[in-house]
């Protein structure tokens, strides 16, 4: 019989634990934040640090709570090089460029955007790049790989020592997968990296176990469930309740976008527009901008709530944060700033949240989305951000989820089904729309701005491209 199940959902910022009963209902959730530190002038993650945590938080949740089963959710773009039971490298931050010289081969081999349906990505957004990185600046090293182990799956290793892959994860923007094949890409054949990459395993199968030492010198024995990719994983969390024809819009770091009604024809890779590919290996058109990190930066990390008459005063100045302030996104030519006047405290935050609330409504456009839309995570939470979304959205449904971690959920839906289990049902709830005068407007300006900008920086980049030819 089983008990309780934990779920680790690593994001980027953020890394949590949950543990749920076998009623789906929530029973515990702990909380910290992952190191980013410096390894041979490449910025990586303290996984030790982490892995500590982990270990700690999880012995304490077996014991509390009759703990019998382990799933793990993580963010995309991340990999680990692995030989017998040795991490040969820390695992890489994705934010972070490559060398000019490692990009000058790398960029030039990776595949045609109809085969990976992924554009050229900057920084580790294809974790292809990085891996490269790593290959050329660590010959030895690299060689001396067993495995490359995708971040979910890294995690299932350190617990049970058995290496995986997983179909979310491989088909995350990573040059690695070609979704229509249903298989590795060219890039993985022409880089001899083929042998490298193990079994893959069903998000949620039970592929393991790991032993737990617990406060009172006892062990316990879990069953280890294979990690899931975390977008994708909200993604199968929806559908596994009986939605159906919807659009995701999962908010964290990230605000990912995921419509399968959309057509691969309608993908634009110049605008950051992808396929994902969800846990059985389906194409899932998508679409992703740094929505909550853009949201901090814009607002000068304002935590606090924001009214609607702020976002009102700051319309009627005609104050708009256009795009971008991270890499990525649908304007990437572009870079972030504020225009219309200057503004501080709750009113930069009340811009910072129009901004992010314009990059969705266009986003949802460019992606066809004309289903129901379902908001989930952190800005499922902020009444303004969805009720501003339903109000620019008429001819659709907007619903949010109550449980707002929608990918620990899908984990945990995951793991559920590989034991028989289905406790999850639909819980989302309408959203009533804003009625807040001139949001039209301003959002049609808001557009023709981002816009010409975008236009301006690519005619530029044309004409110097000319000249220098």
């Amino acid at each position: 019989m089983s008990g309780a199940l934990a779920v680790f959902d690593l994001g980027k910022t953020n890394s949590k634990l949950f543990v749920f009963a076998q009623d789906g209902s929530l029973l515990d959730e702990r909380r910290t934040k992952p190191v980013w530190t410096g390894f041979r002038g490449r910025n990586v993650l303290d996984d030790g640090r982490l892995f500590d945590w982990m270990n700690r938080e999880l012995a304490d949740v077996v014991a509390a709570h009759g703990v019998t089963d382990l799933m793990i959710s993580t963010h995309g773009c991340a990999f680990a090089l692995v030989h017998g039971d040795k991490l040969l490298h820390p695992v890489l931050d994705y934010e972070q460029e490559i060398p000019d010289v490692v990009a000058a081969v790398i960029d030039p081999l990776l595949p045609d955007y109809s085969e990976t349906y992924t554009p050229w990505l900057p920084l580790g957004f294809s974790i292809s790049r990085h891996i490269y990185w790593l290959e050329t600046e660590e010959p030895a090293l690299f060689s001396s790989a067993e495995w490359i182990l995708c971040f979910p799956q890294y995690w299932v290793w350190r617990f049970t020592g058995r290496p995986l892959a997983e179909w979310s994860y491989l088909g995350a923007h990573s040059q690695l997968w070609a979704p229509l094949k249903r298989g590795f890409s060219s890039l993985v054949e022409r880089m001899g990296w083929r042998g490298k990459f193990p079994e893959i395993a069903p998000a949620g199968a039970i592929v393991g176990e790991t032993a737990v030492a617990l406060p009172d010198g006892s062990s316990r024995v879990l069953r280890v469930h294979n990690g899931v990719h975390d977008s994708n994983a909200a993604l199968a969390y929806y559908r596994m309740t009986g939605l159906t024809g919807f659009t995701i819009v999962s908010t964290g770091t990230w605000v990912i976008i995921i419509n399968l009604d959309c057509p691969l024809s309608a993908l634009d890779g110049e605008r950051d527009m992808i396929s994902n590919v969800t846990v059985d290996g389906e194409p899932a058109p998508s679409l992703r901008f740094m929505g909550g990190r853009e949201f901090d930066l814009i607002s000068d990390g304002w935590d606090r709530p924001i009214g609607q008459a702020a976002v009102e005063r700051v319309m009627a100045r005609g104050v708009f944060a256009l795009p971008s302030w991270t890499a990525g996104g649908p304007f990437p030519e572009t870079e972030g700033r504020i225009v219309g006047g200057d503004v501080d405290g709750e009113e930069r935050a009340a811009v910072a949240a129009l901004y992010v609330v314009m990059m969705t409504d266009l986003s949802l456009d460019l992606i066809r989305s004309d289903n129901m839309l379902v908001v989930d995570g952190g800005l499922a939470k902020i009444d303004l951000f969805t009720a501003m979304l339903a109000q620019l959205r008429p001819a659709q449904a907007v619903v949010r989820s109550s449980m707002s971690e929608g990918s620990a959920t899908g984990a945990a839906a995951l793991a559920f089904k590989s034991l028989g289990l289905a406790p999850f049902e639909d819980e989302t709830t309408p959203v009533s729309a804003s009625r807040i005068e001139g949001l039209e407007a301003y959002r049609d300006r808001w557009r023709e701005l981002a816009e010409h900008d975008r236009a301006a920086v690519r005619a530029r980049v044309s004409d110097a491209r000319r000249a220098g030819a």
